[in-house]
């Protein structure tokens, strides 16, 4: 497995970058390959969701192709795609959502921030805030698009929209979690220190 930290890149070109890799991946031409980043804000809409868009939202909205709802990227976020091969790792894609809440779970807990699952839902929780989104595609085995982890991110755009359809105030960050800002680098890695130890193992 290849990580591949991209710092700060437009949501458009590392889009059209998951989509090149995504057949690369499914031609064999590739390894799984996770694609690290942060995003200049942008708001993202799953494909099948009902939700609609607030309109005179201060950001660009995109329209993409992984589950889930309405949300929000900016900077001070860590965001996850993840391009696997599913069927070489041995997981459906319920069970590869149960693995990124896994990975991230382990990711934060060096950092002291102690988040869960919660029945029902995707993603990671602190109490009863949400710190981290998951949204995959899947398209001839190969998933892509993956998770956004707040870390210092501003809340302020999340509470122009309902994220997930829940409420306009439900997103947290580990900056908010522990009282101060954390060290954005630090965390990607620890991001990407996870991907390798838990899908590496599996793939061996």
């Amino acid at each position: 497995m290849l990580v591949r930290d991209l710092g700060l890149k437009d949501y458009d070109e590392v889009w059209n970058l998951q989509r090149r890799l995504v057949f690369e991946r499914g031609a064999g031409e590739i390894p799984d390959t996770v694609l690290l980043c942060q995003h200049p804000p942008v708001y993202t809409i799953g494909r099948s969701s009902r939700q609609t868009a607030p309109e005179g939202l201060p950001y660009p909205v995109r329209r993409v192709e992984r589950g889930g709802d309405l949300t929000y990227h900016g900077p001070g976020q860590v965001v996850g795609y993840p391009i696997l091969k599913l069927s070489e790792l041995g997981l459906k894609p319920r069970s590869y959502l149960n693995a990124l809440e896994a990975v991230l779970v382990e990711a934060v807990k060096s950092f002291g921030v102690e988040a869960v699952t919660q029945r029902g839902f995707t993603g990671l929780w602190v109490g009863k805030r949400k710190l981290a989104s998951i949204g995959v595609a899947v398209r001839a085995g190969v998933a892509y698009h993956g998770f956004s982890l707040n870390v210092n991110v501003h809340l302020a755009p999340f509470r122009l929209i309902n994220p997930c359809r829940l409420e306009s105030d439900v997103m947290t960050s580990m900056a908010a979690v522990l009282g101060g800002p954390v060290d954005e680098h630090a965390v990607t890695k620890s991001v990407g220190q996870a991907m390798l130890d838990y899908f590496g193992g599996l793939a061996e």
